[in-house]
């Protein structure tokens, strides 16, 4: 029997939030999320329930903690890509704003060139991975037990 957590699948649903409403630790199709909330409705689509409790969480925690725990959190449940950049459609993507700081964005990307994120003051869209994006691109990870 094929899996049925395949690339096609994650890909679809992360561009079912498509138009979703931003909504800071909200993780609801249609209702609002943001980046996490995002990639933790796609994990829901594929496994069900979520493998642990997100803690509540301020906008500035990254530059605040200046600790990787979102990093940390994709490391236990997914798998890291040794090159971040050799991503496929389907991966989770992190990203720093700034150098200095840990990575604070998620995306699933759809595309060699194409990502669905969540962003502040914007509904839920699929963008280009342009070089602003890629420069700031710090881990990737694919879910586990995915086919083709």
């Amino acid at each position: 029997m094929p899996p049925t957590r395949t690339r096609t699948r994650i890909v679809a649903e992360a561009r079912a939030f498509i138009g979703t409403p931003y909504r800071h630790q909200a993780s609801l199709q249609g209702a609002g999320c943001d980046c996490l909330g995002l990639v933790r409705g796609v994990w829901r689509a594929l496994h069900g329930a979520e493998p642990e409790a997100t803690p509540a969480y301020t906008r500035d925690w990254a530059e605040a903690s200046g600790i990787e725990s979102l990093a940390e959190a994709a490391r236990r449940h997914l798998d890291e890509l040794a090159d971040p950049h050799a991503f496929a459609p389907g991966d989770v993507l992190l990203f720093r704003y700034a150098s200095r700081y840990p990575a604070k964005h998620a995306a699933i990307a759809t595309a060699p060139d194409l990502m669905v994120h969540a962003h502040d003051g914007a509904a839920v869209a699929e963008v280009a991975i342009a070089p602003w994006w890629r420069r700031r691109l710090a881990f990737a990870f694919r879910f586990r037990d995915v086919g083709d």
